[in-house]
């Protein structure tokens, strides 16, 4: 017991049916900011004083017998430190089944809650200042055009989300990890009436269930132990539409609540009596087959039939290799401009390799290859050298033939002061060219060259680049 007690992740704590403490392990005092020996033989209230018989999740299992599993609880503990922790708490009884006590296992997620916090009131100012203008659309960063290629059963998936786009219903996307999961839900919602209106996003994999419940649906103050009057997602997305990925990792607890919103459009936020209406467009994703995630319990069933109205399917890019040479060239084009790179295309034999190479990362993995390859570039074409070392290992387990440091580049060709020169004139005509492009406009030029817009101001003043003065 000691030894589990000491090296579990979670913090577990036993009290008797008296609330004193039992049993404290070193991680539920580094999640309440205490020492165990400052917690055991006392009595609950004793070290946390903003809690009460209410709103201790330990003291309402004692009162009622009832477990309670995934609350999210905040509290400050009597040296005034103020900790959120997520809790599972089970009554323990004897063997006639007389309550003697309670277990509460719990993890902290103090950090994680502020942070969810700032981001959400950082999101509601933001679409407050928008409310009403124009440049809301702006929300989706990208259109069906950014879907690059055209092979069959990419296009297809074009043309029905055009088609799904045009109404309201639930959408269901399907895809491996990096075959463009978001960019399409950006598409979708792009293309759709709600355009003017917010497109929020949530990955239902980064929150605990108490947490990611909160954040949804929104909180009233006294709701729980440090709660505040703050809206959810749902409210935030009201008019627009609310993208949950990875849906198939979400609590079923929590599927149960998601599932009366997507029927009537209503919800409460956490600890609240009053329904509150919401017009939000839900487009959810998955990672594995939906059916499949119905057969593992890793999505309800009544849940899968009522998000799953359209159903878009995304082909891995090992199904649709035909497109890999658009793709690449496309991110040659996004990426070279950025490194100051001559690169023109790839030699044949990282072609024949990207032909035959299965891409379990898919468009994500094919884009982060081209990427990290023009850092290595030192010819106008990239070779298999160039590559990152594990796809160099891959390449030559198909039987291509990589050639080492030694033959890559003569070092007798290479004289350092003109290849500084020629980079810094490279990069300063392919800035320029995409200024003159965008009319200026800094924010397109950072999208189309995938650089952070700080780091193009920076470039753009060691260069020396200034916006022509037009005539009168």
């Amino acid at each position: 017991m000691q030894a589990l007690l000491l090296n579990v992740d979670e913090g577990i704590h036993v009290v008797d049916c008296r609330g004193f403490t039992v049993l404290y392990n070193p991680q539920a005092g580094l999640n309440d900011g205490l020492e165990p020996h400052e917690v055991k033989g006392k009595h609950l209230l004793e070290v946390y004083p903003s809690l009460n018989e209410h709103t201790s999740t330990i003291l309402k299992v004692l009162e009622t017998g009832d477990p309670i599993v995934n609350q999210q609880q905040t509290f400050t503990n009597y040296k005034g430190l103020r900790v959120t922790t997520v809790n599972s708490t089970w009554p323990i009884r004897d063997e006639q089944g007389r309550l003697v006590g309670a277990v509460e296992i719990s993890k902290d997620v103090t950090h994680v809650r502020e942070l969810s916090e700032q981001v959400v009131d950082l999101r509601a100012e933001l679409l407050g200042k928008r409310k009403g203008q124009a440049e809301a659309r702006s929300e989706a960063r990208y259109t069906l055009d950014d879907l690059i290629g055209a092979h069959v059963s990419l296009v297809a998936v074009k043309e029905q989300a055009l088609l799904a786009a045009r109404g309201d219903s639930p959408v269901l996307v399907y895809g491996e990890t990096g075959t463009g999961k978001e960019l399409l839900v950006h598409a979708i919602h792009y293309a759709s009436p709600r355009s003017a209106r917010p497109l929020v996003m949530q990955n239902c994999a980064a929150l605990p269930e108490g947490l990611l419940e909160s954040i949804l649906f929104g909180t009233v103050r006294g709701s729980f132990t440090g709660a505040e009057d703050r809206p959810g997602l749902f409210e935030l997305a009201d008019g627009g539409t609310l993208y949950l990925d990875e849906i198939n990792s979400m609590d079923l607890n929590l599927q149960a609540k998601l599932l009366r919103v997507l029927q009537d459009g209503r919800l409460r936020r956490v600890g609240d009596v009053k329904e509150r209406r919401a017009d939000v467009r839900v487009i959810a994703s998955t990672n594995e087959d939906p059916l499949e995630a119905v057969n593992q319990r890793h999505l309800r069933q009544d849940l899968y039939y009522r998000i799953n109205v359209v159903c878009l399917e995304l082909p891995p890019l090992r199904e649709r290799r035909s497109d890999i040479p658009l793709l690449t060239e496309h991110f040659l084009r996004k990426h070279r401009g950025a490194l100051g790179a001559r690169v023109s295309g790839v030699d044949a034999a990282v072609e024949r390799f990207f032909a035959a190479y299965a891409w379990p990362g898919n468009v994500r993995e094919l884009e982060h290859a081209v990427q990290a390859s023009l850092h290595m570039a030192r010819r106008e074409k990239l070779v298999l050298r160039d590559l990152p070392a594990h796809l160099q290992r891959a390449a030559a387990g198909l039987g291509e033939v990589v050639e080492s440091p030694a033959t890559a580049v003569p070092a007798a060709t290479v004289n350092p002061r003109e290849l500084r020169v020629s980079l810094a004139r490279a990069e300063r005509e392919a800035l320029l060219s995409a200024l003159e492009q965008c009319d200026w406009n800094l924010s397109r030029v950072s999208r189309l060259l995938g650089m952070p817009r700080q780091t193009l101001q920076y470039r753009i003043k060691v260069l020396g680049l200034t916006k022509p003065q037009m005539g009168g």
